[in-house]
């Protein structure tokens, strides 16, 4: 498998080949789903056209909670299917598919009763640990521990001390999720896809009734286009009623918002070398290490407004705030949170009979010939999402297309991974990179690290600090841009770097630094840099604004405030 760029050039020539010849899919949608789609469909020898309103992974899939897991909690509602199913992905991520983008991480949860709850909330455990090793996918994550208070609070100081009377330990994974988004679209176009974000579709081709291609509009240079296609996946998540509505179909279920919020906080503020999880009125809370921070989410709440830039607000923020600091002994306030961020899960409603449900999560349909929707489902179990789209795409195009052998199939970056990890010494001593700076790569780029090393060597003042956000270093903004798909300022600093949520002042002290590096590439004018460095800072200050204000009406008003995108002029 060969690296690919996903470069303005590499995203012109996907856009040409697209309109060239008819294509077997055109998936639509750049989150995980549509990404796991193309990259499902080319690897059965389809071709394959990709496309994304905006940029890859800029809606659910940025902002989930970042973890891989089975769904402890399902267990609880005694739906089985779908942790082993979860749980057997979750293992695949960590074992074969991408091994340098998901790791295990440690959750620690407090219990407050006595006798029975230990023996409730650990059976229910144990049954997980066990599900996930019989499925032959358990290998590699630690089996869960019973603690006494004693031998938790040594884990987590910060925990009150009569907030719980002990506590299990106990294993899931983590991902950067806009990152492993990214390495999907590039692995689909190693494998002969052709990708392009900022490509909106704006209309459905037809022959009588059925779906014959899309009508796409190139956000960048205005121009539109057509692309025709023996079948067309809709994979757009809570926009899947919109894309819909485009061909007159609505379909058979709906897909409604959900909204939920995190906070992210510096890790000197939670003294704990484990992330905790918290039972609430509702549902769960969690605290998840996120490199130096933590991650705090997540709440549940109907939004029915806008869904490219859902808002936080002040009532939303302080929820957390309060059902966090319930356990800590140092209570948590609104000037220890350096971001926040919203996101929308897609959730069902209205299925029919008709409709073929494929598993208790997820739903796919033929709603009209040429025409599949993908909709709900959750990040850990999307590649079952994929495999199940282009199943029912296939079944469209007639017999002699191979099964789906994307278990088999590992991201980029993923082979040799291990052996580099075990040489980082060596490669820190050929680079004059710091050990733990050779780790940082390694653990956002795998085995491409080369290519960023070969950035650096090149120019050498790229292996320095980004100003503003010294965690990463000028020649990932500089990679960004060439091999990634960063095609704006806000694409770097809030998908391809954290650095939006990762900062106090949300990377506005970076962007500038940052739009310097990436305009030789992107060909931007001084003008243009100026554009795009205060369209960013306007985006965070309506951002900060919406989160002053007391409901999502008044937040969502603010937040909008601020422009959508930055046309290059």
């Amino acid at each position: 498998m060969r690296s690919v760029r996903l470069g303005p050039a590499e995203r012109e020539k996907a856009l040409a080949a697209m309109a060239e010849r008819e294509l077997d899919v055109v998936v639509v949608g750049g989150g995980v789903v549509g990404t796991g789609t193309a990259l499902d469909a080319a690897t059965r020898g389809l071709s394959v056209g990709l496309l994304e309103a905006r940029d890859w992974a800029s809606g659910t899939s940025s902002r989930s909670s970042k973890l891989i897991h089975g769904g402890l909690r399902y267990l609880e509602m005694l739906d089985f299917g779908l942790v082993r199913e979860a749980l057997k992905e979750r293992g695949l991520l960590l074992q074969r598919l991408a091994p340098h983008l998901v790791r295990p991480v440690p959750f620690l949860y407090p219990l407050t009763g006595r006798a029975w709850e230990r023996v409730y909330a650990g059976s229910g455990v144990a049954l997980y640990d066990g599900m996930a090793t019989s499925s032959s996918h358990g290998r590699g994550l630690p089996l869960h521990r019973q603690l006494t208070r004693r031998g938790a609070l040594r884990i987590a100081p910060a925990l009150k001390r009569s907030s719980l009377v002990g506590a299990i330990q106990y294993y899931d994974a983590q991902v950067d999720d806009a990152r492993y988004v990214t390495f999907l679209a590039r692995t689909a176009a190693s494998y002969g896809a052709h990708v392009a974000s900022r490509a909106r579709v704006s209309g459905f081709l037809r022959e009588g009734e059925r779906v014959t291609g899309v009508i796409v509009r190139d956000l960048e240079t205005g121009k539109t286009q057509e692309i025709r296609a023996k079948q067309v996946v809709n994979a757009t998540g809570v926009w899947t009623d919109d894309t819909q509505a485009l061909v007159g179909e609505r379909g058979r279920f709906h897909v409604r918002a959900s909204k939920g919020i995190h906070l992210v906080v510096p890790k000197d503020r939670i003294h704990s070398s484990s992330g905790l999880i918290l039972r609430t009125e509702k549902s769960v809370l969690f605290v998840i290490p996120w490199g130096r921070h933590w991650i705090i989410g997540t709440t549940d709440t109907e939004w029915t407004l806008d869904k490219a830039h859902p808002a936080a607000s002040k009532t939303d923020i302080q929820y957390l705030l309060d059902h966090v600091n319930e356990v800590l002994n140092v209570p948590l306030s609104r000037a220890d949170v350096e971001g926040v961020y919203a996101g929308l899960r897609p959730l069902l409603a209205g299925e029919s009979d008709e409709t073929s449900k494929l598993s208790r999560e997820h739903i796919v349909a033929h709603v009209v010939p040429g025409l599949v929707v993908v909709a709900g489902g959750k990040y850990t179990t999307y590649r079952v999402m994929a495999q199940d789209a282009v199943d029912a795409a296939v079944h469209g195009l007639g017999g002699g297309i191979p099964a789906s052998v994307t278990e088999n199939v590992p991201l980029l970056g993923a082979d040799g991974y291990q052996a580099l990890w075990n040489n980082r010494s060596r490669i820190a001593a050929r680079s004059g990179l710091h050990v733990a700076r050779v780790e940082h790569l390694l653990r956002r780029y795998g085995s491409l690290i080369d290519e960023v090393l070969d950035l650096m060597s090149e120019q050498h003042e790229l292996s320095e600090p980004l100003p503003g956000a010294e965690d990463y270093l000028k020649a990932e903004v500089v990679y960004a841009a060439q091999f990634e798909g960063a095609l704006h300022l806000d694409d770097v600093l809030s998908r391809r770097l954290r650095v939006s949520i990762e900062t106090f002042d949300r990377g506005v002290s970076a962007a500038e630094p940052t739009a310097r590096l990436i305009a030789p590439v992107l060909g931007w004018t001084e003008e243009q840099v100026k554009r795009e460095v205060e369209h960013y800072a306007a985006r965070i200050a309506a951002e900060r604004e919406s989160q002053e204000q007391p409901d999502d009406a008044t937040a969502d008003a603010a937040r909008l405030g601020a422009p959508d995108v930055v046309p290059v002029m």
